[in-house]
């Protein structure tokens, strides 16, 4: 990806949406809703603290994480959907 985030900024891959609810039935793609979880692919360095040093970022690249849903910036490149958002949008991290 030729994309670097800046700051506290993140990008996240958002997961696919589910075609059927576990009962079988198929949702229409007018009545699908965008998910609020995904998969980080690129984060930027972080912020300057007060004394002026560097403080990284919680999360990193690989990590399934959920956000709000109105979180974020969506943008494509190469093709592929993207979101970019601050590192504060961002709720938790799944773990596995």
């Amino acid at each position: 990806m030729k994309l670097r985030p800046l700051h506290d900024r993140v990008v996240v891959r958002r997961v696919k949406e589910e075609e059927k609810t576990k009962g079988g039935i198929i949702i229409p793609d007018t009545a699908k809703e965008k998910p609020q979880e995904g998969e980080v692919v690129a984060v930027g360095k972080g912020l300057a603290g007060e004394d002026g040093k560097t403080v990284a970022l919680d999360v990193k690249k690989g990590d399934r994480v959920l956000f709000g849903k109105w979180s974020g910036t969506e943008v494509t490149v190469d093709g592929d959907d993207l979101l970019i958002m601050k590192e504060s949008d961002i709720m938790g991290v799944l773990e596995k």
